[in-house]
């Protein structure tokens, strides 16, 4: 985000090389009557999710990634969906591309599978820098690394423009990971996996109370991976460990302390030229395994580590105040091959560079909150104030340089790489960003107003040098954002509702001195969203259906004058859609997913005017299906089902390439019987072979057919 104009080339090069309420006790009748009473109605709240508990099944009725207050689904006026623990266990998801392949909206993973990176799209804008952790952004200029998500209750996907709760972001949306957290009744599980491309994987989740009636409880939840991908040389090994614990004194008080480790290896996934994949077919069509790097040259060692804390009391007067925290620190040292185009004397030939990095990031987030439920005459409120406050700090150095070519089709590794850099940058910067918000949810009947504004002010500063040249940035931006949604909730269970939100994000950098040298502005969004959403009575479901028009202005693009070109800011991209999504529980035992996507994105102005942005299809839609016997011999035997439907999309922005769509079908079988589980999925049976996403360093191929075993104890 630091970098100025003259490089942005060469930087985006660069990221596409390089990344591409509280639990408490539950009480006996010895306790006393009004403290038993107190806290079944807690235990009723926490039951829904909201709090990153678990939800049994796949609905989860209430959130509060839409709202920062504990809200039902229903009363959200903007597009809200949830990936439960169940739906990420029944799929066997190994990242969160998986976990999000059945959301309407989203492409859970249009890149492939990178195992240093998640990078889904949603409504057609890259969420890569829209990530959330219990609320709390997670900040790195060239998106988010990919999290563990066996460490995750819950992970909530809030569609649309959303700055009015948490400050800068890109218009499409966010994605917000709810951490599993400590429980007050005892469990426990412990599970081995076994997969394609020699995955092992051993893992646990324990807690409980400290002791019998105590006030404090923790949980430890911890994961081992050795494996690899579909590429030869290409691994996925990880380490992840997650301890918390909770301090909840009373029904009113309670102090969480969430912390977590994931140490991994991760390198990236090589591109192939597109002349043998997109372009290709028969013999000439390169394999999936195919790799040209250097298993010698190519390494990675990340480690990320959280620490903060979560803590919420009541007064008797029924003021709340909430306060989260969280310092997360990212130490990546890496260094790999790309493939830079085919040799002109000879196609057969690929041409690499080498891509080296070493970075250290430390983002320390908090936010603070009061709420207020009080009646004013025929009015219901539910007012909504807070503070938030985020720091983070960069500290890398970025270096370009060659690599001898290879061979595609008779590939001899071995190639010694000179540190021959051509291009290195030290980057010393810091960003800064506070925001203050109000929002009030007001009732009337069955009538729902929910209106909030917020204001944020941004700092960025920086220094970087390059063999090119130095620069120092000193950018201050300052922003209104706002949302207002009206809801009518039916008795029957229905809530049909309209609403518009707006967004910003500050753009880094300036216009060159021959236009004025002035900062560049924020890029803002805005939406106008109108659906409907039915939550029936008498059994668990949800159903939902919106529709959206959504405008990012202010986007930097290219423009020529006498013939130099220039960074401006006249680029705007147009998105239009139809969302639909169920998600029910037909009977005891039977789970189903349903969801259909229409985008209509359109660059609307700026330097590719007329072309569909990269990445969006135009169509898209996923079912899935699972059924548990529950009565007779074979009660607990279970199977799964499952398609997925991705229309064709564009490369680049200049839509160069047009990516042919892929229909993928996915099976599973599971038997639970006492305190023991075995589960088989298989994704992609039929090991379509499908090109996932092409860009200036090739292209690269979504998963063939991937088989994952699991055994498991629970208790």
């Amino acid at each position: 985000m630091y970098y100025t104009a003259r490089f942005r080339s060469i930087l985006l090069g660069s990221v596409a090389a390089f990344c591409l309420p509280h639990p408490v006790a539950a009480q006996t009748a010895a306790d006393g009557p009004v403290i038993q009473l107190d806290q079944i109605v807690v235990e009723g709240k926490a039951a829904k999710g909201s709090d990153g508990k678990s939800v049994k099944g796949y609905v989860a009725s209430d959130t509060v990634t839409g709202s920062k207050t504990d809200t039902p689904v229903l009363e959200v006026p903007q597009s809200v969906s949830t990936v439960t623990r169940d739906q990420i266990e029944d799929r066997a998801a190994q990242n969160v591309g998986d976990a999000l392949t059945y959301s309407a909206g989203v492409v859970g993973s249009p890149w492939g599978t990178d195992p240093r990176f998640d990078s889904p799209y949603i409504r057609g804008f890259s969420a890569a820098d829209s990530m959330y952790l219990n609320g709390l952004k997670l900040m790195r200029s060239s998106g988010m690394i990919a999290l563990e998500p066996y460490g995750f209750e819950r992970i909530d996907v809030l569609r649309g423009p959303s700055s009015v709760l948490y400050g800068q972001g890109n218009p499409g949306g966010l994605i917000n990971y709810v951490s599993k957290r400590p429980r007050f009744d005892s469990f426990g599980e412990v599970a081995g996996q076994i997969g394609t491309f020699d995955r092992y994987t051993g893992k646990f989740d324990f807690g409980g109370p400290v002791s019998e009636g105590s006030d404090v409880a923790y949980r430890l939840t911890g994961l081992a991976r050795s494996g690899g991908t579909q590429q030869d040389h290409v691994e996925d090994d990880r380490v992840f460990f997650a301890p918390s614990v909770t301090w909840s004194p009373d029904a009113a008080t309670s102090l969480t302390v969430l912390a977590s480790v994931q140490h991994d290896k991760p390198i990236s996934t090589f591109g192939l030229p597109n002349e043998y994949t997109i372009d290709a077919s028969g013999d000439d069509r390169l394999s999936r395994s195919l790799y040209l790097g250097e298993q010698d040259f190519d390494r990675s060692s990340r480690t990320f580590s959280t620490i903060g804390y979560e803590f919420s009391h009541e007064f008797d007067n029924g003021w709340q105040v909430r306060q989260n925290a969280r310092y997360a620190y990212l130490n990546w040292d890496y260094q790999n091959l790309y493939y830079s185009g085919l040799d002109a004397s000879d196609p057969t030939v690929a041409q690499r560079g080498a891509s080296y990095n070493d970075e250290k990031l430390g983002t320390f987030t908090i936010d603070n909150q009061v709420q207020k439920d009080l009646v004013t005459g025929p009015f219901q409120h539910t007012l909504l104030a807070g503070l938030d406050y985020r720091r983070h700090h960069v500290d890398t150095w970025t270096g370009f340089g060659t690599a001898p070519s290879i061979d595609i089709f008779d590939p001899h590794y071995g190639a010694d790489i000179p540190e021959n850099i051509w291009y290195e940058s030290k980057v010393d910067g810091t960003i800064k960003q506070t925001g203050v918000y109000a929002q009030d949810q007001v009732r009337l009947a069955n009538w729902l107003l929910t209106a909030g504004l917020r204001h944020d002010w941004a700092d960025t500063q920086s220094d970087t040098k390059t063999n090119f040249g130095d620069t120092e940035q000193d950018q201050k931006d300052h922003a209104w954002t706002y949302r207002t949604g009206l809801t009518y909730l039916f008795d029957s269970g229905f809530a049909p509702y309209v609403s518009y939100s707006t967004s910003f994000e500050p753009v880094i950098g300036s216009l060159d001195p021959a236009l004025g040298g002035d900062a560049f502005k924020p890029s803002k969004g805005r939406q106008y969203e109108a659906g409907i959403k039915y939550q029936p009575t008498g059994w668990n479901g949800l159903f939902t259906a919106a529709v959206y028009d959504l405008k990012q202005t202010n986007v930097l693009t290219s423009e020529v004058r006498n013939g130099v070109s220039y960074d401006v800011q006249t680029g705007e991209i147009r998105v239009k859609g139809v969302e639909l999504s169920a998600l029910t529980q037909l009977t005891e035992g039977l789970k189903l997913i349903l969801n259909y996507t229409y985008t209509d994105a359109e660059i609307t102005a700026g330097e590719n005017e007329g072309n569909r942005p990269a990445n969006v299809p135009k169509n898209a839609a996923s079912a899935w299906l699972d059924y548990t016997l529950q009565t007779g011999t074979l009660a607990g035997l279970g199977f799964g089902g499952g398609v997925r439907y991705v229309g064709s999309r564009y490369d680049l922005d200049t839509n160069a390439n047009k990516i042919d769509s892929n229909t993928l079908f996915d099976a599973a079988i599971h038997y639970e019987r006492d305190h023991y589980k075995a589960s088989l999925n298989i994704n992609n049976i039929a090991d379509t072979k499908y090109v996932s996403s092409c860009g200036s360093f090739g292209c690269y191929y979504g998963d063939g057919r991937t088989i994952t075993a699991q055994v498991s104890y629970k208790w």
